[in-house]
This record gives C-alpha cells, sequence and structure tokens, in this order.
C-alpha cells in the first residue's frame, strides 16, 4: 500500500493545478514551508539516529556527497525539486535534462522507506506542492498535452520505484546505511532551502513560525 502513495499524491497535485489553475504560487509558499519543516525533522527523528547509532566516519562523507548530488541536480532541474522552475520549454521539446534531474531525486529518495515507513508520510507532504507548481508551469507552456502527461506519469512512478528497487536490491543492512546517508544529505539540502526560500527576503514571520513548528511537531509524533 506504501507504494501507491507517492504516486497518487503527484498525480493530485496535477488535478489540483489544472482545476484551480492560480495565477500565483505565492499561496503556495506557507504549505511548501510545512512541507519542508516536516521532511527536515522526519530526516532528523528517524534517519539520522539509525544511520549514526553505529558511527562511521564514512557515513558522514555519504551525507555530504548527498548534499553535493543534490546541488548538481538542481542545477539542471533549476530548483523544481523544491517549488520553483525556471525553464524556457520549446513546444513539443521534452525536457530530458529537468526530467533526468527530477526522476533521479525521486527514486533516491524512496531507497530509506523500505526501513523507515514513517518517511513515506513526508515525501507525499513534500511531493504534492511540488507537484503543483510544475504541474502549473507545464499547464502555461507551449509543451504538447500528451508530453505533459508523459512527463506526470513517469516523475509520480519515480518514488515507488525507488522503493521497489530497495525492497528487493537493498536488502544488506551494510548497503542501506550508506545510501540512507546519501537520502539524508539529500533531504537535509532540500527541506533547508525550502526553508529559507518560502519568504520573501529570507524573513519569518508569524503565520511561517507557526507553520514549521507544526512540521516539526507532527514528525516528531509520527
Amino acid at each position: 500500500m506504501l507504494y501507491i502513495w507517492p504516486f497518487l499524491t503527484v498525480v493530485a497535485g496535477f488535478w489540483a493545478a489544472k482545476i484551480i489553475l492560480p495565477k500565483s504560487s505565492g499561496h503556495f509558499r506557507l504549505l511548501l514551508a510545512f512541507s519542508g519543516s516536516f521532511l527536515l525533522a522526519l530526516t532528523i527523528f528517524n534517519l539520522l539516529p539509525d544511520v549514526f547509532k553505529d558511527y562511521k566516519p564514512m557515513y558522514g562523507w555519504f551525507v555530504l556527497f548527498g548534499i553535493f548530488i543534490q546541488i548538481v541536480l538542481e542545477f539542471f532541474s533549476k530548483g523544481a525539486e523544491h517549488g520553483h522552475v525556471h525553464l524556457h520549454l520549446e513546444k513539443n521539446a521534452f525536457p530530458w535534462l529537468l526530467f533526468a534531474s527530477l526522476s533521479l531525486h525521486s527514486l533516491m529518495e524512496g531507497i530509506p522507506v523500505s526501513q523507515h515507513h514513517g518517511m513515506i508520510w513526508g515525501i507525499v507532504i513534500h511531493k504534492f506542492p511540488v507537484a503543483i507548481i510544475l504541474s502549473l508551469f507545464f499547464l502555461k507552456s507551449s509543451l504538447h498535452r500528451s508530453t505533459i502527461f508523459i512527463f506526470i506519469t513517469a516523475f509520480a512512478l519515480m518514488t515507488p520505484l525507488g522503493m521497489l528497487l530497495s525492497d528487493f536490491w537493498l536488502t544488506n543492512t551494510f548497503l542501506q546505511k550508506y545510501f540512507s546517508a546519501l537520502v539524508i544529505g539529500i533531504f537535509l539540502h532540500i527541506s533547508t532551502t525550502i526553508l529559507f526560500e518560502t519568504t520573501e527576503g529570507h524573513k519569518f514571520n508569524l503565520a511561517k513560525l507557526i507553520v514549521v513548528l507544526c512540521g516539526f511537531l507532527l514528525a516528531y509524533f509520527i
């Protein structure tokens, strides 16, 4: 049953964008802030203690490598993983670089779910606003509707595929910890970037502060 949730949240985000079609994504900032704080707290409460309970310096390097990988991916995706899309698409031209970077990111974020089922909710809440903003961008572009359908469907399938690969190929606890450390780096980069970028001028306001605290508390009790 866990496999279906990441897929459904992307589909729901697409249809929310298609039905609502807001003129601006500004009112998604609080939702993005909540998703960032929730994902950050889940990473700290679930993944970090499990990976570092038998500390090895190499785990730290893999966390840093995960951060580096995400920086490289965002060079090609232009920040789509945390709700920003700054691309100019030609009509009928499939955005291969964006697809490849988002797919690799989504594939990797599904890896720790087999060992930490609670992480699925962090991924779901993170992907929903991103799917909305990504879908809005595509629907307002000149891309053919069939191209948009292929992109969104394939994007929705990547996290369940990562979960499936982890269940069948990463059964070795030793390997699982290294991949989890890699994903920790990715999640730390994305969640903190979301928190810093969801307010103009990088300033905290009261609404954002409350939303962030709610994200932390919900993650703690899951």
